[in-house]
């Protein structure tokens, strides 16, 4: 029997390949729907308040961020990392809890404060540009007295050596 033509295998390659793709496509589609738990941590504080803070620091980290979280402990939080200072704008969709952002520079001072409503597509940007935002529960910063200027600590930062 003759080997079959080059055509019918680039095709069967292509139909796998598709078929992969779909399926990744599909397993990413439902990871989406369930809140990223897992993520590295990082301790920060604010003053005597210490945070723990899950860190999003790729684009698919940042994207997903707290959505479809319900309940967060008092004292975590999750950090958002850019790549470099730019004006960072966040909303709510597929979120349901409330939450407070703030925008931090790359010396840990922050620079201002969104309080965000649960699943809305409402912007809450920066100020100006930075590289980090923390979002914790909605509230959390009033309470404790953190406002625009006071300066958060910890790993992300400190001068590099």
């Amino acid at each position: 029997m003759p080997d079959p033509s080059p055509a019918p295998k680039l095709f069967r390659g292509t139909v796998t390949t598709l078929a992969s793709c779909t399926l990744l496509a599909t397993s990413l589609a439902f990871a989406q729907d369930a809140p990223q738990l897992q993520l590295q941590r990082v301790p920060l504080t604010a003053g005597m308040h210490r945070i723990d803070a899950q860190v999003a620091a790729t684009p698919q980290q940042r994207q997903i961020g707290l959505m479809f979280r319900t309940d967060m402990p008092q004292n975590e939080g999750m950090l958002f990392v850019f790549e470099q200072p730019a004006k960072q704008c966040f909303w709510m969709k597929n979120t349901p809890s409330p939450l407070t952002a703030a925008f931090v520079a790359d010396d840990g001072t922050i620079v201002n404060l969104a309080d965000m409503k649960p699943l809305s597509t409402d912007s809450h940007c920066s100020d100006k540009p930075v590289r980090y935002v923390l979002e914790m529960n909605a509230g959390w910063f009033a309470k404790k007295g953190i406002k625009a200027g006071s300066k958060l600590a910890g790993p992300p930062f400190e001068p590099a050596r």
